[in-house]
């Protein structure tokens, strides 16, 4: 998917009193087998806040809670138990006004395919009542890219303008939440690079993005904030930044002169692992051992001549394997 490379978006109002954008508190969903059986706890009594104007990356494996929970948000599922709040709305309490502020940008691409994008704009602002005087569709077609096509049939549309056109029909009511689940599945990478900027000026404007993604990189390159959910629970919800931090893993990656056949002489403590005939990995902690030591048992003890030295932090992809592994 992709929007216009140089769209501009309408600010969004910020919440009365910066309250958060979503609260969910003992958010809790419980789905009955058709055949009998052990009920299916889709969600375990999760506590989320997502501030607004961020940036917010919901992650977690295939079957973790993360549909769930957005189509709570959405209105298309019952929560069995819990509270939940959009924009300071009660989606029980005031189900209109919670939906109101959120547009949802499903996986999956849905589309009346005899309906042009202007059409389905319009028809869509009609759902969630927008009058004819306040409906900004032409404005809207700019901003994704597709004022060109505004009067062909979106059976027409490449796979990318499709994707463009879920999302301008999640705009049409000028939400200032907008939930992008999956958004560049199956996008090549000039798409999702057009869609990682137009993200960005969302953010910008003020609205608060929602993004469910199974590309750890898009999420480390995008996100503020990052929760991970995992078996309906939410592990760990952090600053992108603290999050990072957690773990103090780092590798050295060395060349040496020589070919080797084992681990050098005097590395026999650490976590070493050999890349090529010349090229060796030592992972270490960087709270028990430093990188000057472990170059210091390279020389006095291997005779081996360093020729080049590079490091390797952990990234997002690291500290999901293990939050996941753990729970």
């Amino acid at each position: 998917m992709a929007l216009a490379e140089t769209a501009e978006f309408p600010a969004a109002a910020a919440p009365a009193d910066d309250r958060p954008a979503i609260t969910a508190q003992s958010l809790y969903k419980r789905y009955h087998r058709s055949g009998g059986g052990a009920p299916v706890e889709a969600l375990k009594h999760i506590d989320l806040t997502i501030p607004s104007g961020c940036i917010f990356g919901l992650l977690g494996p295939n079957g973790a809670g993360k549909s769930t929970f957005i189509n709570i948000l959405a209105g298309l599922v019952n929560k069995t138990a819990g509270t939940a709040n959009i924009w300071g709305f009660d989606i029980d309490a005031n189900p209109r006004n919670a939906r109101a502020s959120i547009g949802v940008v499903p996986q999956e691409i849905t589309f009346d395919a005899f309906f042009s994008p202007a059409e389905a704009l319009e028809f869509q602002a009609g759902m969630y009542g927008v009058p004819k005087s306040e409906r900004r569709t032409d404005e809207i077609l700019k901003q994704v890219g597709l004022f060109d096509k505004r009067d062909a049939y979106a059976r027409s549309l490449s796979g990318g303008m499709k994707r463009r056109l879920m999302v301008a029909k999640a705009m049409v009511h000028n939400p200032p939440i907008l939930v992008l689940d999956e958004p560049t599945a199956g996008v090549d990478v000039e798409l999702r690079q057009q869609l990682w900027e137009n993200v960005r000026a969302m953010r910008e404007a003020g609205m608060t993005i929602v993004l469910t993604t199974h590309y750890l990189e898009e999420a480390e390159l995008l996100c503020d904030e990052i929760a991970i959910i995992n078996h309906g629970q939410v592990v760990c919800c952090e600053p992108k930044t603290q999050l990072l931090g957690r773990i103090e893993e780092k590798e050295l990656i060395i060349v040496v002169d020589s070919d080797l056949t084992e681990v050098p002489a005097g590395l026999a403590d650490y976590n070493v692992r050999l890349i090529d005939r010349r090229t060796f990995g030592i992972q270490f902690n960087r709270a028990t051992t430093t990188a000057a030591r472990i170059l210091a048992a390279i020389q006095q003890d291997s005779g081996l001549t360093i020729v080049d030295i590079s490091t390797r932090e952990a990234d997002l992809e690291d500290i999901f394997l293990q939050l996941t592994r753990d729970a």
